[in-house]
């Protein structure tokens, strides 16, 4: 009777426990979706509120305390985008009595006591920033794809010693060799040079892509390129038709890392260029107006200047999982 009694007690406790299980897993994944909601909430502020000061009028975007709520206008993209000089007040008002005539970003600078005399060097620093941070970016993400393709799948002689070597270059902060690279540029004639910039930030970024393609490369079994070298394809052919697609997620990872740092990347920027090879983040920096700082043109600028890397990563984001093919052949 007791036997009895227990066979028929065991499926409801063990349904009792599923149910207890089930419950605490649900718990769990809703407590996890709330801090990632919240740490996204909180990772996302100060950009929106960049894109919110972006387009704020200047009263608008030092006013204390801040405003949430307010009139959207162009004049800090207007100011961003162009050079400008004070108007007295004789002339601002010839220029209001045929303000009708004028383009409306003509208008919207007039209104704020100023005149438009020429484009401002944004766009073709921001130009520089395309040009040095794609190149150098290609070069570091082929170089290292080569370099790790050797280290994974060559008995290369001290290969151990090679790789730590390569990653002490990223040992020491960049900025302290900041005076050294500046005092051999110059004599290099390098200073304020595209090829300049490209050769250093390549020369940053391959430790990086070095190290990380080779952790992508050696999650690729060797069986794919010995069947491929079986049936008659040579190395080169193996390494582009088989190990190549099958390598594309640790190529976009590296390529958007690699990208983030090059694009970013101030300090060199700033000591190394004056004029003709200066990219964008330093140039955001030094925006000065009338009479003090034109945040609402600081704010454009660094929105026009994040929305580039955002669409690199979004073009991007399937190709940014781990390992395609981590796992696909078991030893």
């Amino acid at each position: 009777m007791k036997t009895t009694l227990r066979r028929q007690r065991a499926p409801i406790v063990q349904s009792i426990r599923v149910d207890k299980i089930s419950g605490a897993t649900r718990l769990v994944r809703a407590i996890r979706i709330v801090l990632a909601v919240v740490y996204a909430i909180l990772s996302l502020l100060p950009v929106l509120w960049i894109g919110m000061t972006a387009f704020k009028s200047r009263p608008d975007a030092t006013a204390v305390p801040p405003k949430v709520i307010f009139k959207p206008t162009l004049e800090g993209f207007v100011s961003l985008l162009t050079d400008r000089a004070i108007l007295n007040e004789a002339r601002r008002q010839e220029l209001l009595a045929h303000a009708d005539e004028l383009p409306w970003y003509q208008r919207l600078m007039v209104q704020q006591g100023m005149e438009i005399t020429g484009p401002s060097q944004y766009v073709s620093r921001l130009w520089n920033s395309f040009i040095i941070a794609g190149v150098s970016t290609v070069a570091a993400v082929v170089l290292g794809l080569l370099a790790a393709y050797a280290f994974s799948r060559f008995p290369v002689p001290g290969k151990g010693d090679l790789l730590f070597f390569i990653l002490s270059t990223r040992m020491l902060p960049p900025v302290v060799v900041t005076i050294p690279i500046f005092l051999m540029y110059r004599q290099l004639g390098l200073y304020d040079t595209h090829i300049g910039l490209i050769l250093l930030y390549t020369v940053f970024n391959l430790s990086f892509s070095v190290w990380l393609m080779k952790g992508f490369l050696d999650e690729i079994p060797r069986e794919y390129e010995e069947a491929a070298l079986v049936d008659g394809y040579t190395r080169l052919q193996a390494f582009f038709k088989v190990v190549l697609p099958n390598s594309l997620s640790g190529l976009a990872a590296t390529t958007v890392f690699c990208l983030i740092f090059a694009w970013n990347e101030y300090a060199f920027a700033l000591m190394l260029t004056t004029d003709r090879a200066r990219t964008a983040p330093p140039s955001i920096t030094t925006m000065l107006g009338r009479g003090g700082i034109e945040w609402a043109s600081i704010a454009a600028g660094s929105l026009g200047f994040l929305i580039p890397v955002v669409l690199v990563t979004f073009a991007l984001r399937k190709y940014l999982l781990r390992g395609v093919t981590f796992g696909a052949i078991r030893q």
